[in-house]
Parts: C-alpha cells; sequence; structure tokens
C-alpha cells in the first residue's frame, strides 16, 4: 500500500507539469481552433532559459528560494515574448486562411525550434544546475515527500488558480472568453482581437516555462529535443479533458501522470509512451468530446 501512495505521489507531481503544457494547447485551440504543435517546444526553450539564466547568476555557489523564483519568472517572461513572436510572423498572417496551412505551419515552427536550438544549444544533452537543495520533508512509513514535490504542487496550484482569476474576474479573461464563443462577433463588438490572441499565446508560452523550470529541477536533463514527447503527452491529456476546457486540461493533466506512474511502477517503463498513443486512439474511437467536452456538430 506504501508503494502505491509512493507511486500516487510522484503521479499527482507529474500530471501537474502536464497539466500546466495541456492548458497552453486549450487556451489556443478554444480562442483559434489550433492546435500549436511548437508549444512543447517551447517548453524546451524555457528549461534551456532556466539553465543559462542560473548559470549567468550562479546559482549553483548558493542555492535559494529567492533565486529560484527569479529563475523561474525570468524564463517565463521569455518564453512570453517567444509566444507573442510565434504568434505575430507565423499564425497571424494565416488566420484567414484554411486550417491545414495553419497545421503545417505549427508543425514546421516546431522543428525550426528544435533544430535552432540544437544548433544554439548544441545537440549534447545538459544537467540543469542546482538551484535547490533536494531534502526529504515528511515520512509516513516507507512514503517519502520531497520539497521538489511541494515545490512542484505548489507552483503548479498557484499559477493554475492564477489563470482561473484572469480568465473568470479580468477584462482579459472575458474577452478571451468572448472570443472563444464567436471570434467574429467579438471582433465586431469592437474587441481588440490580435492583442487578446497575443495575450493567450503568451500565458500559454508562460505556462510551458514553468513546467519546463519545474523538470528540470526535478529530472535535471535537458537537450534540444526534450520537448517533442512531453508536449505530446501533454496534447492527450488536453484532449482527454476535452480541449478547450481549463478544468479538462488539469484533470487530463493528472489522469495522464498518474496513469504514466503506474505503468511504470507496476508494467515496465518501456510502455509509458505508448500509453498516451493508447489513451488518445481510445479517446478518439468512444468520447472524442473528451472527458469534460460537449459534442457541437458543424455546419459544411
Amino acid at each position: 500500500m506504501e508503494k502505491l501512495f509512493q507511486h500516487c505521489l510522484n503521479g499527482l507531481a507529474l500530471g501537474s507539469i502536464y497539466a500546466l503544457i495541456a492548458l497552453g494547447y486549450t487556451m489556443v485551440y478554444g480562442i483559434l481552433k489550433l492546435i500549436n504543435f511548437a508549444h512543447g517546444d517551447v517548453y524546451m526553450v524555457g528549461a534551456f532559459s532556466g539553465y543559462y539564466i542560473s548559470r549567468w547568476i550562479g546559482v549553483e555557489r548558493s542555492p535559494s528560494i529567492f533565486r529560484a523564483a527569479f529563475i523561474l519568472v525570468a524564463s517565463m517572461v521569455v518564453c512570453a515574448i517567444l509566444g507573442f513572436l510565434i504568434e505575430r510572423f507565423a499564425y497571424r498572417p494565416l488566420r484567414k486562411a484554411p486550417r491545414i496551412n495553419a497545421l503545417i505551419t505549427a508543425i514546421g515552427v516546431s522543428l525550426f525550434l528544435e533544430y535552432a536550438s540544437q544548433l544554439i544549444f548544441g545537440p549534447d544533452p545538459k544537467f540543469f544546475p542546482t538551484i535547490l537543495e533536494r531534502s526529504i520533508v515528511m515520512t509516513f512509513g516507507e512514503v517519502a515527500i520531497s520539497n521538489f514535490q511541494l515545490l512542484v504542487f505548489a507552483v503548479s496550484l498557484a499559477l493554475m488558480l492564477s489563470l482561473r482569476y484572469l480568465v473568470l474576474h479580468t477584462k482579459v479573461g472575458r474577452a478571451m472568453r468572448a472570443l472563444s464563443f464567436d471570434f467574429t462577433t467579438a471582433n465586431l463588438l469592437g474587441i481588440p482581437t490580435d492583442r487578446i490572441v497575443s495575450y493567450t499565446f503568451m500565458l500559454g508560452a508562460a505556462l510551458a516555462a514553468a513546467a519546463g523550470i519545474l523538470v528540470g529541477i526535478v529530472y535535471p536533463r535537458i537537450d534540444p529535443l526534450m520537448g517533442i514527447m512531453p508536449g505530446l503527452k501533454a496534447f492527450v491529456a488536453a484532449v482527454l479533458g476535452g480541449i478547450g476546457n481549463f478544468p479538462g486540461a488539469v484533470v487530463g493533466g493528472i489522469l495522464m501522470g498518474l496513469s504514466e506512474e503506474m505503468v511504470v511502477g507496476y508494467l515496465s517503463s518501456t510502455y509509458r509512451d505508448a500509453l498516451a498513443f493508447g489513451l488518445l486512439i481510445l479517446i478518439l474511437l468512444f468520447r472524442p468530446s473528451g472527458l469534460f467536452g460537449k459534442y457541437v456538430p458543424e455546419k459544411v
């Protein structure tokens, strides 16, 4: 039983990271009906931003929670700017083009980020600096809770609640909800659609950067292709919860993390990646709208 609790704890931490990435997918899809396949690579850029910012401020000489917070915020700002540039120069010119054009562009942006990162950062893996010392905060029998896991829970929860407040209780959030309901009508009513779409990309990219920093802290090995599988798994999590639905993205991420941890703990780690695609096939077969999504017929 204690082993099960430990796996659940690890799965919740991993699922929180998937949920942060999945929120970026679901935000963009909710407004533009676009799957931003470059989102996983923005997560990778966030991890590398944290790596170089950590080295720049010399955090390994004196790790602290305040320096870790600075690295987190700075990396989120870097990726927010990257998200703005991607939307402005890659997606906005294609907004009135057929959806397949934007989809192909998303794949192209993803490949560009991956191989540009290999050129700039080098293809070899790098080990994320120690920005916090690992310690066991509490134990229950053989179940150990580390400060890294508590940090993942705290940061993920804070960001999710902040996003929920922004969407439900601010003018920007109301504008985002209006665009997701009817983009054309929102534009006719005077809502600055270009600006709101840019904000959406920036928010999603900042959440992906936070996930990249948390992964760098917990699993301190990063490389230019690290965003491929987590990005795909977060996309599956968004589809599982109902893409376009914020609570669904969070629940889907948690379920994905728990499922993956159980497969690793009780079957074999070789099946962890196959799980995501198996779940995607089952979702598309039996509930294409996801757990919290609603089926909306389209006129053709």
